[in-house]
Formats: structure tokens, C-alpha cells, sequence
């Protein structure tokens, strides 16, 4: 242990691989396997057992037990009297062979009460109210509540704000599109014609959509807490609306986020490569029109966020 470490005389402290400048308060109990990173802060009345790792900069309040098989990336908060499980069918006395792995990755936040299902990832940023019930893994810099959690919105990050944008803006009525907060994302409005036999909205490849499409695809009757998407591109592009109901659209770079409502067929918004793109919040009604440039590529998937986030930073040094 770093003669920086400051630990309280009641604190049962068993490993010794406890970061610098770390803080361990009263009645706290952490075993031999434990891994502590630099400048964390444990508050009273903790538990950690052996396999479990925690990394930098660590909040960790009173009365939260971490079990064997937690992972924690730096940065990370967790609230008071958070319950992490390790064992989807306990039994008394009879044990795994091997514990499931949870993730809390770097600068999530989890909330006072909340409850972490085993095997789960939260994804980097995210947010868990207080209380939520987490049972299935968490998208990066998701807002999740409630029991089962459910995606509500998505958080600001130092580098950037969330903002949900209404494309019926007059200044692109009148421009037909409009540059976002979002590098290459464009908002796009289309001729609308209304007329008692019908209305009419249409739009031209390459003049209105700025690319021609070899693929199209539709997304419908999706249940209103799923999301949809949770992956960029290496070389397509894609542009989408909302035929039917509405449907909101974040778009991430990689420095910045902005989410859009889609709510009329006569709008929608361009998604250029290595863009990160997520719809939720779909009506019961909404049909999601998707046009791609390319055709289907499974190698042109981004599915992990570490991976875009490292592939965005290979590119700006490259250029």
C-alpha cells in the first residue's frame, strides 16, 4: 500500500495494491485480491472482495458492496447503498464456477438505491438514476430510470451538449438544410404539399439527399423503450426519416452530441461516416425510412464505442 493511502483506524484492509492518494473511511472492508486505483475515495460501511479491480478518480459511497467479478473504469461515481450482483441464481452454499463480469466504464455515474444486474455493461458516461433497476447492459452516455430501466434521454459530456432540435425550423424551410453542432451532420427539409386529395413531400438523390443510395431499409413496430442503432460506419453514409409517427436521432462525432426529432415525412437528417448514430423514442406508429450509400458490409460496422472513440483519434492524427 502507497504511504499516500489514507486509511481510518476501524477500515479492515487486506490488499495492498491501493493507489496513490486514495482515501478509505470508517468500517470499511476490502480483501487481499482487491485492486484500488489512484485518488479514489471509499466511503464508510463498504465491502470489496478479491476480484475486483477499480480504477482512478473512484467515488464510491457509503453502505455499496462490490462482489467478485466488478470492474470499474476511472472516474466512475457510485451512490450510496448501490447493490451490484454477481450470480443471476443464487443458492445458498452452492456456488458458480466462475462469477459473471460487470463493467462500469469510465465516467458513469450510478445513482443512490440503484440495483446492477450481473453480466451487464454500463457504457462510458452513462447515467443511472436513483433506484433504477439495471437488467440490461447500458448504451455510452445513456440516462437510464426506473424498473426495468428504460433509456429517457442522453447526457452532456465536458466537450459538448445534448440538444434536441425541432427540424421545422424556418431557417431550413428556407435553405432546404442546415449544419448541426455535429461534424458533416445536416438537418434537411423537404417540399411539403398539402392537398385535399393527398398530401405530397418528395426530395431528389444527390440534390436534397447528398448521395445516391444503393440500400434502403425500414424500421417499425419497435417497442417504445428499445433503442435502435448503437453503431457508426467506416464508409457509408446514411440518411433517415421518420415516414410515419416520430422518432428521436442522436448523432455523436466523437467531441460532440445533438439529438433531433424526427416527426414529418418532410424532414430528416444525413449521417456521414464515422458518425455514431442511436434512435430511440419511437412511437407505437413510427416507420424509420434509411437509405444507405452502400451495400450491406458487416465489415463496415462500428459496434463498439472504444473502438470509434480510437478510430476517431487515428484519423485526426493522420490528417
Amino acid at each position: 500500500m502507497h504511504k499516500t493511502v489514507t486509511v481510518h483506524e476501524t477500515a479492515d484492509i487486506k490488499s495492498h495494491l491501493i493507489g496513490e492518494r486514495s482515501r478509505i473511511w470508517q468500517y470499511v472492508v476490502i480483501l487481499q485480491g482487491a485492486s484500488i486505483g489512484n485518488d479514489v475515495n471509499i466511503c464508510s460501511h463498504c465491502l470489496i472482495e478479491n476480484d475486483v479491480i477499480v480504477g482512478d478518480r473512484v467515488t464510491i459511497k457509503s453502505g455499496v458492496q462490490l462482489w467478485d467479478g466488478l470492474r470499474i473504469g476511472d472516474d466512475v461515481f457510485i451512490g450510496p447503498n448501490v447493490t451490484f450482483t454477481n450470480d443471476r441464481f443464487p443458492r445458498s452454499k452452492i456456488y458458480p464456477e466462475k462469477y459473471l463480469e460487470t463493467r462500469i466504464e469510465s465516467g458513469a455515474s450510478i445513482g443512490a438505491g440503484a440495483t446492477i444486474l450481473p453480466g451487464v455493461v454500463v457504457g462510458v458516461g452513462a447515467m443511472i438514476g436513483a433506484g433504477a433497476v439495471v437488467t440490461k447492459s447500458v448504451p455510452p452516455f445513456a440516462i437510464v430510470i426506473g424498473n426495468p430501466a428504460r433509456i429517457t434521454g442522453y447526457v452532456n459530456t465536458n466537450s459538448c451538449g445534448s440538444t434536441i432540435v425541432d427540424i421545422g425550423d424556418t431557417q431550413i424551410r428556407r435553405e432546404g438544410f442546415v449544419s448541426t453542432q455535429v461534424r458533416g451532420v445536416t438537418l434537411h427539409h423537404f417540399n411539403y404539399v398539402k392537398d385535399l386529395r393527398g398530401n405530397l413531400s418528395v426530395g431528389e438523390f444527390e440534390r436534397d439527399i447528398p448521395f445516391f443510395p444503393r440500400r434502403y431499409f425500414l424500421i417499425f413496430d419497435v417497442p417504445s423503450e428499445k433503442t435502435r442503432g448503437q453503431h457508426a460506419h467506416k464508409a457509408c453514409h446514411q440518411f433517415l426519416i421518420c415516414v410515419k409517427g416520430r422518432c428521436a436521432v442522436v448523432a455523436d462525432d466523437g467531441r460532440s452530441r445533438q439529438e433531433f426529432l424526427l416527426d414529418s415525412p418532410a424532414q430528416g437528417v444525413y449521417l456521414p461516416p464515422m458518425t455514431w448514430g442511436t434512435q430511440y423514442k419511437y412511437s407505437s406508429d413510427a416507420i424509420l425510412l434509411v437509405f444507405a450509400s452502400g451495400y450491406y458490409d458487416s465489415d463496415d460496422y462500428i459496434r463498439d464505442y472504444k473502438e470509434f472513440i480510437e478510430l476517431i483519434r487515428l484519423q485526426q492524427q493522420n490528417n
